[in-house]
């Protein structure tokens, strides 16, 4: 897996049946069943986060006309070569092109102007999720680089104050947090480089994690806008002294990198392993038929099943042979594997076999529901606690941009070092090591420029990146 992560990657997108890659446009995929539980799973973790903080989802329109998305010059120059435009209606050329959307600013924003009259109407927390179209021009990846992002959640704020949106900058790192922790992906969050941050945000916040080859994957943003948008957009309210302010903005958004990262992070050579939480199936029943038995462990079966009511769960009833069975739902991720056979069921029992370490148990029927639900609650630890672990490797201290070669060409992963904090001197870091500049991680640096050898100023976060 780790000597050929990409090959591994597409392969079992197809063979767990993640994805349809064979759709006849490039950078377009589709969902299989099995990938769409897995995907709605996901979002209904972010959705209740996003619920429980004050947000309400909305719905924007895909086009936007060309005189609002041109508004904003900085963020138009951000994504240019990456806008698909509709120039017809069936044979009607249109009088105004529209965009589809990259990102939706400029859809959601003209409609705040109409929404926000005074300072009762704020704070304003909104999102979406919805799919968005860029001319991805590198070399597309399944769920990694594509040209329609079919799972983009994004939020929109608005804010009377800066400090209230500051404030809700460290909110939306906070729900972002939750909710990777409680899907055991491990990250770093670091404060992007001035020339890598979002199109007109005053600056913009990342979440990284590190994929088996070494390098690593955004994996959410979080900006704060400042008034940026809202002065292009008219965003205004009227402040309790009847003054006519500017509101200020945030943003923040993940999209189909997040189920790459799941089935990275926890995959390996067997195939996917999957969360309890989000698993599309929590656990597979496989019975283990023999000529002249099958009657008693198809009863056995039901009796198992009837016992597992609020867990997921699947029986596999096909022809395949039950080494078979097994090899499938390994490299499908299922968390946990039930097993009946003839000598099972005769003593109203059942073998639990875990996915993540193979670990087999011996259990009562009766006592199925409660030892289930332990299992799954271990596995779910334990993947955590083997992600964190991983992780925690990945990291490497360089001194000298030698170090850094060295350890990028060596093992990759993230590497910390100090920096100046100039710009002219972190694209030169970017050119002499062929890496990207993750960001600042607002640790306190000891030591000089790593390399100008300047009085270092930042913590500064390095890795090859996706």
């Amino acid at each position: 897996m780790k000597s050929d992560f990409s090959t591994w990657l597409n392969d079992i997108i197809d063979r767990a049946k993640i994805l349809d890659i064979r759709y006849p446009i490039k950078g377009t995929y589709v969902w299989y069943p099995y990938g769409h539980k897995l995907r709605a799973r996901i979002l209904k973790r972010i959705r209740t986060l996003l619920d429980d903080s004050g947000h309400d989802e909305a719905l924007f329109p895909l086009l936007i006309p060309e005189d609002e998305f041109m508004k904003e010059a900085i963020h138009v120059k951000g994504f240019e070569e990456e806008v698909y435009w509709v120039t017809h209606g069936g044979l009607t050329e249109l009088n105004v092109k529209l965009a589809i959307r990259p990102t939706s600013e400029t859809a959601i924003y003209p409609m705040f102007a109409l929404w926000i009259r005074s300072h009762a109407d704020l704070p304003l927390r909104v999102y979406q999720i919805v799919n968005t179209f860029r001319y991805e021009t590198k070399a597309t990846r399944p769920l990694i680089r594509l040209r329609e992002i079919t799972t983009f959640k994004e939020a929109h704020t608005a804010h009377s104050t800066y400090e209230d949106a500051e404030k809700q900058v460290q909110t939306a790192i906070e729900i972002y947090k939750e909710f990777f922790d409680g899907l055991g992906i491990p990250y770093v969050v670091s404060k992007r480089p001035e020339w890598d941050k979002f199109p007109g945000a005053d600056y913009t916040m990342a979440f990284d994690t590190v994929l088996p080859d070494g390098r690593t994957l955004q994996i959410g943003t979080v900006h704060n806008l400042g008034s940026t948008f809202a002065r292009t957009f008219d965003i205004m309210f009227e402040n309790p002294a009847g003054e006519q302010e500017y509101a200020y903005q945030t943003c923040y958004g993940i999209s189909d990198r997040v189920v790459a990262s799941i089935l990275a992070v926890h995959g390996d050579d067997k195939g996917l392993s999957l969360m309890p939480d989000v698993a599309p199936f929590q656990c597979v029943v496989v019975p283990i038929l023999f000529k002249g038995k099958e009657e008693i462990v198809r009863e056995a079966v039901s009796d198992a099943v009837s016992h597992l009511e609020g867990v997921r769960v699947h029986v596999d009833t096909s022809e395949s042979t039950p080494g078979s069975k097994f090899h499938k739902w390994e490299m499908k991720g299922v968390p946990l594997r039930v097993e009946i056979g003839p000598r099972d069921a005769a003593s109203n029992s059942a073998v639990l076999v875990r996915r993540d370490c193979g670990e087999k148990k011996t259990v009562k029927l009766s006592e199925l529901k409660q030892e289930v639900k332990t299992v799954l609650d271990s596995i779910t630890g334990d993947m955590k606690k083997s992600a964190a672990k991983e992780f925690r490797l990945w990291f490497s201290d360089a001194e000298s941009l030698d170090d850094a070669q060295a350890a990028l060409k060596e093992k990759g992963g993230i590497i910390r070092t100090v920096w100046c904090g100039e710009k002219s001197c972190g694209l030169e870091i970017e050119e002499v090591l062929g890496a990207t500049l993750l960001g600042t991680n607002g640790e306190k640096p000891e030591g000089n420029c790593v390399n100008c050898s300047g009085e270092g100023k930042e913590v500064l976060l390095i890795a090859k990146s996706y």
